[in-house]
């Protein structure tokens, strides 16, 4: 019953879905940036030992 009346009336489902979807906008807008979490980029470190050998032919290997 409940969705025949939108399936009846497909431009009132359409309004009021671009209604919501501009609420959300500007509530997401509204929040303040105290809420965002902080947020590092991820890194990756790579070792590896080359007993005896100089750093130019580490660098040659890599």
């Amino acid at each position: 019953m409940f969705s025949a009346f939108f399936i009846n009336r497909p431009i009132f489902a359409s309004v009021i879905s671009i209604v919501i979807m501009l609420l959300g906008a500007v509530a997401y807008t509204a929040l303040p940036r105290a809420r965002y979490p902080n947020i590092a980029p991820p890194t990756i470190q790579v070792s590896a030992a080359y007993p005896g050998a100089s750093a130019t032919t580490i660098g040659e290997t890599g």
